[in-house]
């Protein structure tokens, strides 16, 4: 009788070993999503290390430009009764005007630089901007012509960061010689030589502005009607900002690209008074104000009860994007680490199980954390040359080591070759969904089925 019990315990055992087998392996599975999440964390602090190389590079040099102007200011006076309602005094107000048209020609030239082993893009850019005026009218103010202070107009450009100017700023107005000063939220003005409303007929204007700048460089559509044409020897622009370019040509020597902008696009008119709208730009934070609150592009100043909007939200141009971005590649690749473990798992099952041989669970953690190393190797060699070779190298090493693991576990060739076909195709599985951005969803669905169907083929030889 005790010899049945035995028997039957045997039998038992030999059944459910491979059910309770399988349920360790898979929460190794699980468990080794902790190290994976680790090496997340390690991938975001190498790119913040990056961003803060970016950022002190930038800082000696100049940082991301918005172009804004030129805007005509012309100061007046206005009666208006005070809030008591029972006297009315002459306050001061500015008013501004856009140009009817505005023409920028941009050149601008990339310089790679690098602190340790991370690249920053920065760039010169040779700028011409030119147009037109029409003759500011006071209508829509209620302002009388007297109160109109014309000896005192000025013109305002907006400049992201002016420590990237490389020469003095020498606006022509008219064929007059002016020259523009800093100001106050990196604005330069330029008091205008006029003496009275004759001098604001048929305004011409043009600048040629010299500009550092790091990563991108846009431009804010002022103009009714502003056309930007660009051009760089970059190859591979982002254009981003308000509005995409019309027309673009990208060849191997760089690209250009031409921007039309009408002020019905816009969110800003041709014309207002005092702080209605703000030269800020695209990239600047908010004033230092109490009780600023920030919201789209349009920011409410809880001092005055205001709502300001911001010009600089309207930008439009081109980043210097870096066409491999291997802490992104490496991001992503490790969104797939429960998937490869999983796979590579179940392969090695299969194949121990076909083979009536038997490997430890612990066998099966050591393989897991093979695969996890993978993505430190990925990390590090990436940063030093680039992300496919990292891949490639990363992936052979991982391959080479299961393999030489798995032929002294079950000792057999045969099971080494097996699995490490089988981990070339995951990982050239996985690459192929990185390239194919557009297609990955579809790739990984049909991968997916075609494995769970080759793992049901091999799994009916199992016999409970």
């Amino acid at each position: 009788m005790e010899t049945t019990l035995q028997d039957t315990a045997k039998a038992a055992w030999q059944k459910s070993k491979w059910i309770i087998k399988g349920i360790i392996i898979g929460l190794i599975a699980l468990m080794l999503l902790i190290p994976a999440m680790y090496v997340k964390d390690i991938v975001h602090e190498r790119e913040e290390r990056q961003r803060e190389a970016t950022k002190e590079i930038s800082s000696k040099w100049a940082g991301k430009q918005n172009v804004i102007g030129p805007v005509l200011c012309i100061p007046f006076v206005r009666a208006e009764k005070e809030d008591t309602g029972t006297k009315t005094v002459l306050r001061n107000h500015i008013a501004y005007f856009l140009p009817d048209k505005l023409d920028v020609e941009a050149q601008f030239n990339p310089k790679e630089k690098h602190r340790g082993i991370y690249k920053v893009m920065l760039y010169e850019a040779k700028t011409t901007l030119s147009g037109s005026f029409g003759k500011p009218s006071f209508e829509k103010f209620n302002v009388l012509p007297e109160n109109i202070q014309w000896q005192d107009a000025s013109v305002k450009f907006s400049i992201s960061d002016s420590r990237g100017l490389n020469d003095q700023l020498l606006l022509n107005w008219n064929d007059s010689l002016v020259e523009l000063s800093p100001g106050n939220n990196e604005e330069m003005t330029a008091r205008l030589k006029t003496t009275g409303a004759a001098d604001f007929e048929n305004i011409r204007f043009n600048i040629n502005i010299d500009l550092n700048g790091a990563e991108q460089l846009y431009f804010t559509p002022v103009g009714k009607a502003t056309t930007v044409n660009m051009q760089s020897s970059w190859k591979h622009p982002s254009f981003s900002g308000h509005v995409l370019p019309q027309n673009t040509e990208l060849t191997d020597s760089g690209f250009k690209a031409t921007w039309k902008s009408m002020s019905h696009k816009r969110s800003f008119p041709q014309q207002w008074i005092d702080d209605e709208y703000r030269m800020e730009d695209y990239f600047a934070p908010p004033p230092a104000m109490e009780g600023v609150r920030v919201d789209g592009s349009t920011r409410s100043y809880a001092d005055t009860g205001a709502s300001t909007a911001v010009l600089g939200t309207e930008a439009f141009g081109a980043d210097l994007f870096i066409p491999v971005n291997g802490y992104q590649k490496t991001l992503r690749t490790i969104k797939y680490a429960l998937l490869c473990i999983l796979l590579t798992f179940a392969a090695f099952f299969l194949i121990e199980t076909a083979q009536k041989k038997s490997a430890h669970p612990f066998h099966y953690g050591l393989v897991g954390l093979a695969l996890i190393l993978f993505y430190t190797l990925l990390l590090s060699i990436s940063e030093y040359t680039g992300f496919n070779t990292a891949y490639v190298l990363s992936s052979a090493a991982t391959i080479g080591l299961i393999g030489w693991f798995i032929s002294s576990v079950l000792k057999s060739g045969r099971a080494m070759v097996i699995l490490s076909v089988v981990l070339v195709l995951i990982y050239s599985y996985v690459f192929s969904l990185l390239q194919l951005q557009d297609y990955s969803l579809l790739l990984g669905s049909m991968g997916l089925f075609l494995t769970l169907a080759v793992i049901m083929y091999f799994s009916k030889k199992l016999q409970w």
